[in-house]
């Protein structure tokens, strides 16, 4: 049984210190052969802001036709969805929030519409990730960023417990990440585990 794991790269800066963290992952995952990887940078695609005309609570879908269209049902198929973003002014970065707050049509969808985000047999067999960077050493650097995601993935049928997070500070630079002690070891083994856990959702041997 294939595995598909969906990836949104969110820096505004390609092959920064957040994506390489995500590639990192990707790279370990698709070691697999039962795994597939499909990876979006956000900068190549067109996701517009929000407009918040709750027009999707009658519609069920966005009245604004971009690159959304064909986003969404990857995120509905997807078993396991990753983002990616460095932290901007205490908060997310500006594209992986215009996704998130699209991200609407699902929360109207679920509980203004009352219909199903993804068939009741897959309920409970996704899991979220959320990888950040951050330039700064501060411990409270990452609070801001994490309501916003949880916030996607639960909208999308991804709990809380299955949301697994890495996050790494005191990587300003580009390529900074390279010279971390942990990260790139803590990145192979969260691709790991998650892929195990995964299966074990899916009722494969592991």
């Amino acid at each position: 049984m294939v595995i598909k794991v969906l990836a949104f790269a969110g820096s505004p800066r390609r092959h920064g210190n957040s994506e390489t963290l995500l590639d990192w992952v990707l790279h370990e995952m698709e070691k697999q052969p039962d795994v597939e990887v499909e990876k979006y940078a956000l900068t190549d695609i067109k996701i517009a802001p929000c407009k918040g005309c709750n027009a999707c609570e009658k519609l069920n879908a966005c009245v604004q036709k971009d690159d959304l269209v064909w986003v969404e049902p990857k995120i509905i198929e997807a078993d396991i969805i990753i983002l990616s973003s460095p932290i901007f002014c205490m908060g997310i970065a500006a594209q992986p929030k215009a996704l998130i707050d699209r991200a609407q049509v699902f929360r109207s969808r679920k509980f203004v519409l009352k219909l199903p985000v993804v068939p009741p047999d897959r309920k409970g067999k996704r899991i979220g990730i959320f990888l950040a960077s951050a330039g700064q050493d501060w411990d409270y650097v990452f609070d801001a960023a994490i309501p916003s995601v949880k916030c996607l993935f639960h909208v999308i049928d991804i709990k809380n417990k299955d949301i697994r997070y890495l996050m790494v500070n005191n990587v300003d630079e580009k390529g900074a990440i390279n010279e971390h002690p942990t990260a790139e070891a803590d990145a192979l083994a969260l691709a790991d585990e998650v892929i195990a856990t995964m299966r074990t959702m899916k009722g494969e041997s592991l």
